[in-house]
């Protein structure tokens, strides 16, 4: 794709962003005519993965602030098929990347239910420079619980209609939720290490019914046969 394809092309952010992109498995492509919305600052596709291509919106670091590409990003998401739609925001400091986070955030759904992620490409000569790195945003503990309970019902399926033992892995859970969307669980629930953040999870999912006490109306039972005793059960026990 030529740079006057590209806004801003031939900058060096641009150059910076794409070489970071690449060597995390995302190689740039030429976008399908009907991906020009938004006018992203180039498209990339995941390693391995015809399919997922991601338009990259990149932040100017002069700017000071975060740039209108998450709101022509959201604007074209409003008027587009039923998502998950997907992008990169890049911006040069963790500072930006929680404001890209907090105006997402304020476009509803955008954080959940699409698939985004802001990554950090320092920018200018630093003595000892931040490594580029995905910034993951914090969400609130009943944000966390509600996907939480969403993505072990999805592993529980996936065990049962496998040959293994039907086993949850719950680290993957939380690698779902820091992958898919950008939550840095640790630090929104006020842990440090990931076996505290499952307690408190599963803490606040027994806490979270609609009649406190009352099992059979607790939000996060999984049901796993229509009948008997064993029909439903916590997803944290399973």
């Amino acid at each position: 794709m030529p740079d006057s394809d590209r806004v801003g092309g031939g900058s060096d952010q641009l150059r910076t962003a794409e070489n970071v992109l690449k060597k995390l498995g995302y190689a740039r492509v030429p976008p399908a005519r009907r991906d020009r919305d938004g006018e992203p600052s180039f498209w990339v596709q995941e390693s391995g993965v015809p399919r997922r291509t991601f338009p990259v919106f990149v932040h100017h670091a002069r700017s000071g602030t975060v740039d209108d590409g998450v709101d022509r990003w959201v604007a074209g998401v409003r008027t587009a098929p039923l998502p998950p739609h997907r992008a990169i925001f890049v911006v040069a400091n963790d500072r930006a990347a929680e404001e890209t986070w907090d105006r997402l955030s304020h476009a509803a759904g955008a954080a959940i239910e699409n698939e985004v992620s802001v990554l950090v490409v320092p920018a200018g000569e630093r003595a000892d420079p931040t490594p580029p790195h995905f910034h993951l945003r914090v969400a609130a503990p009943a944000e966390i619980l509600r996907l939480a309970t969403g993505i072990v019902v999805g592993l529980f399926r996936r065990a049962q209609a496998s040959e293994e033992s039907g086993q949850i892995d719950f680290e993957e859970l939380l690698g779902i939720l820091r992958q898919r969307f950008g939550v840095d669980v640790n630090r929104s629930l006020g842990v440090r290490a990931d076996e505290d953040a499952l307690f408190l999870l599963y803490q606040l999912a027994q806490r979270d019914s609609y009649a406190p006490g009352e099992p059979g109306a607790n939000l996060h039972l999984l049901v796993l046969k229509p009948t008997g005793p064993a029909a439903r059960l916590p997803w944290f026990a399973a």
